[in-house]
């Protein structure tokens, strides 16, 4: 069943590159006593995730900050390298968004907000979505209904639950 409001987020070890390479990211221990945005896209450097979904957080991190918001966690079912690469090209490291890898889209299962479309290469990635997360508890979740579209989940849609 897939994670709603209320919910308490499953247990999960994403990785996120550090100085001496990948480093695992205990979610649960990240997360705790913390109120954090999650955001989940469908893959790096795909054209709605690299236009529009990343940059919507760029453009209201300081309003997160003011918000309360200690940190936001952008998730994708991609290796740590390529969210390492992404990052720097997004700009996003720079501004304060921590990118972390699912790999094995284990979160991204745990949440049930996995999909597979074969033509196209996407095999267990993400939906689109964004969540406000309070010490582990779901607060508030868009998902978005279709692929190619960043309307609820974005950044200035987000923020206006706060």
């Amino acid at each position: 069943m897939a994670v709603t409001q209320g919910d308490t987020l499953p247990d999960a070890t994403l990785i996120q590159m550090g100085g001496d390479g990948p480093e695992p990211v205990d979610l649960r221990q990240r997360i705790a006593g913390k109120k954090v945005v999650i955001f989940g896209v469908p893959g790096a450097f795909t054209s709605t995730c690299t236009a529009a979904h990343v940059p919507s957080f760029i453009r209201t991190k300081d309003q997160f900050d003011e918000k309360g918001i200690d940190e936001i966690l952008c998730v994708a079912v991609n290796d740590p390298f390529v969210m390492q690469a992404w990052s720097e090209s997004t700009g996003a490291g720079k501004a304060g968004i921590a990118m972390l890898a699912d790999p094995a889209s284990e979160f991204t299962k745990g949440i049930d907000m996995a999909f597979s479309a074969p033509p196209v290469g996407f095999i267990d990635r993400s939906k689109r979505y964004a969540m406000v997360v309070d010490d582990g508890r779901v607060v508030t979740l868009h998902e978005e209904e279709g692929p190619g579209v960043c309307d609820v989940s974005g950044g200035e849609a987000l923020l206006q639950t706060l």
